[in-house]
């Protein structure tokens, strides 16, 4: 297999997990190279529903080696309690002892970065972001601030109490002055970082520039991504995005191989479209169309439980994806929660409610998006289950016409068509 980026193409929620575990077979390395414990995704094998949020997908298989990159924050409290659950469904510890890797220049999500994550999120009312809370951000913020804890740092406690000399004294004053919140002694965060240390030591990669040369030289590499292209930091719908580049340029940097390494990339489109959270949405949909395609797809986050907001497929949007995310091709999820619709919507530009002006371009600053209704291309159902078919050629003709038109749209060939949870309701065009 060439070696393959998966990226989420939309806001998320795409079902990159399904895509990334059926790749994975291929693979010989999975590795995770943004975001952290924010991101939930469900993988179903062998009729188990596991959930992720930082571990690679590829875990469940044997003989791949997964790793969480340089370029992600841990909670690892989160991590210990995601192992457990997937432990919990069969896969055991030894495997995960053996398998899965962490870079010690992981950063870390400490006490005090929840503590200030929750309070910003709270006092911002109605401007709210919509973060998971679990302090992802403040971790990015501190990282760039040069005021991070990473994973080595906790194994060697002499230059984690240096740092923490210089770090604890501007923390607390933040904590306290800015935030009114209680500050840290330094024996509390040190009694933290041992826990820390505990929970992550059978999994560090020391050795890890010897074996991503092993890696990079002689095996199939799959870098899988969290989030969507439009929550990326820089190109996503500011600032109600990620703390990190989903986008595949952020793959080479977040897994410490660099962009040649890559040959392909993937970008995972819902059929439709949905959204967690806050932020513009051009083409979604609060009637009961909209409460349709929650309830068939499910679309309940993994992390939060929070229901998402559900409309129709937007081309613009799509196409700016394809461009700012470097996709060189596309898999389309879901296609089979579109089985009972008689009609089928594609939102193929934006309309200004004031002026009438119609644009086809992705206008960037994300306030204007509330002065756009969609200009919708209508496209007839299928209203037939397709959740067994195997093949292209099995799929109703109108089902192909759809297929079709996103192609033509998006301006890249969809390659994998999912038409249910399992691994096997997968097409491979």
């Amino acid at each position: 297999m060439k070696n393959t980026v998966v990226v989420g193409a939309q806001f998320g929620d795409e079902g990159k997990a399904k895509i990334t575990d059926l790749l994975a077979e291929n693979a010989d390395f999975i590795t995770r190279f943004q975001g952290g414990s924010n991101a939930g995704h469900t993988v179903v094998a062998n009729g188990k529903k596991f959930a992720f949020h930082l571990v690679p997908s590829g875990i469940l298989y044997e003989n791949k080696t997964c790793m969480i990159g340089a370029g992600c924050v841990i909670k690892p409290d989160d991590l210990k309690n995601e192992i457990e659950g997937i432990i919990s469904l069969g896969i055991t510890r030894e495997h995960f002892e053996k398998y899965l890797k962490i870079s010690p220049l992981a950063h870390i999500t400490m006490k005090y970065h929840t503590d200030t994550d929750g309070y910003s999120e709270n006092i911002l009312g109605k401007n709210k972001i919509g973060t998971t809370k679990k302090g992802i951000g403040p971790t990015y913020t501190d990282k760039y601030a040069r005021m991070g804890i990473r994973a080595e740092d906790l194994f060697d406690k002499k230059n984690l109490e240096e740092k923490l000399d210089v770090i604890l004294p501007k923390k607390n004053k933040e904590l306290e002055f800015v935030y009114n919140l209680k500050p840290y002694t330094k024996e509390e965060i040190l009694e933290e970082c041992e826990e820390y240390r505990k929970i992550l030591a059978p999994y560090i990669d020391f050795n890890w520039q010897e074996n991503l040369l092993n890696y990079k030289n002689n095996k199939s590499i799959l870098f899988e991504g969290a989030q969507g292209v439009m929550l990326d930091i820089d190109y996503g719908t500011y600032p109600y995005v990620t703390s990190s580049n989903p986008i595949a340029g952020g793959a080479g940097v977040g897994a410490s191989m660099g962009p040649i390494t890559i040959d392909r990339a993937i970008g995972v489109f819902k059929a439709y479209m949905t959204r967690v959270g806050e932020g513009a949405f051009v083409t979604e949909l609060t009637d009961k169309t909209g409460e349709a395609l929650r309830e068939i797809g499910g679309e309940y986050g993994v992390t939060t439980g929070r229901p998402r907001r559900c409309g129709w497929f937007d081309a613009i949007s799509a196409k700016y994806s394809v461009l700012v995310g470097g996709l060189s091709e596309a898999a389309l999820t879901k296609l089979d929660v579109l089985d009972k619709f008689e009609e089928i919507k594609v939102a193929i530009g934006y309309k200004n409610k004031k002026t009438g002006e119609i644009i086809t371009n992705y206008p960037t600053n994300p306030k204007t998006h509330y002065d756009y209704e969609p200009v919708y291309e209508v496209h007839k159902g299928w209203l037939q289950d397709i959740s067994n078919c195997k093949k292209y050629d099995e799929l109703p003709q109108n089902a192909k016409k759809y297929l079709a038109r996103l192609e033509e749209l998006l301006g890249i060939k969809i390659t994998i068509i999912s038409v249910g949870a399992d691994r096997e309701q997968t097409i491979f065009v």
